[in-house]
């Protein structure tokens, strides 16, 4: 490739925060869908990207209905969409075993909701803590060289007992940074309980930073 292709394919590069169109990008627990849809929108494509969610696909239209048209246009845009993956042990799926991704999203992960368990209940704090060890486990088998995990999260009581970056340590990743995250950088995208108990209703978002992680320090 000569220097004015290279050049061009630049200019053609869609950016929409820390995320671009040149990027192989992995998007895990997506809720409604509607932040892969986001970046879909921004790219033009969705060709780049695999989005995923716990649930099955009849189970996700009951938990989260509004997934419906962002379903319809990701596949549209070519992105590969999965259900029934498990982010404890994506790395072993069929699809994505020998897939490689320049970035790894989980925004905003939760264990689930339980009756008499509010969220600064220890046992529901340990399964939070179990869930993302588990998920950074699981991403760093998924990792290109040079790929990030990007985790979005509040950083609150009792969030901040989740102890993020110990967690990704012992996975043997590193925080690179914290950046704030800003719903409102991502045009569409709505934030979903899940768990169970009111899905489909928004949380609360404040003091929110997207955590970034490497294998290399």
């Amino acid at each position: 490739m000569d220097a004015t292709s290279e050049g061009s394919d630049r200019k053609r590069e869609q950016w929409i925060t820390h995320y671009c169109s040149s990027q192989r990008i992995l998007l895990v627990g997506e809720g409604d869908f509607s932040f892969s849809a986001c970046l879909a929108e921004c790219f033009g494509s969705a060709r780049n990207m695999v989005a995923t969610s716990l649930d099955s696909e009849e189970l996700l239209k009951v938990k989260h209905w509004t997934c419906v048209p962002h379903l319809v246009k990701l596949k549209r845009l070519g992105c590969v969409v999965l259900h029934e993956v498990d982010v404890k042990e994506m790395h072993r799926h069929p699809v994505l075993r020998t897939m490689r991704f320049d970035r790894i999203v989980f925004n905003f992960p939760h264990a689930g909701h339980f009756p008499l368990l509010c969220e600064r209940h220890g046992r529901l704090i340990k399964l939070h803590k179990k869930l993302l060890s588990a998920f950074f486990g699981s991403a760093r088998e998924m990792l290109a060289e040079d790929g990030e995990v990007h985790v979005a999260h509040r950083d609150d009581y009792p969030y901040n007992c989740w102890k993020l970056e110990n967690l990704a340590k012992k996975a043997g990743m590193h925080l690179i940074e914290a950046v704030e995250f800003r719903k409102v950088d991502y045009p569409g995208y709505h934030n979903k309980r899940g768990g169970g108990i009111k899905s489909n209703k928004k949380f609360p978002l404040k003091e929110c930073f997207t955590f970034k992680f490497s294998l290399k320090k």
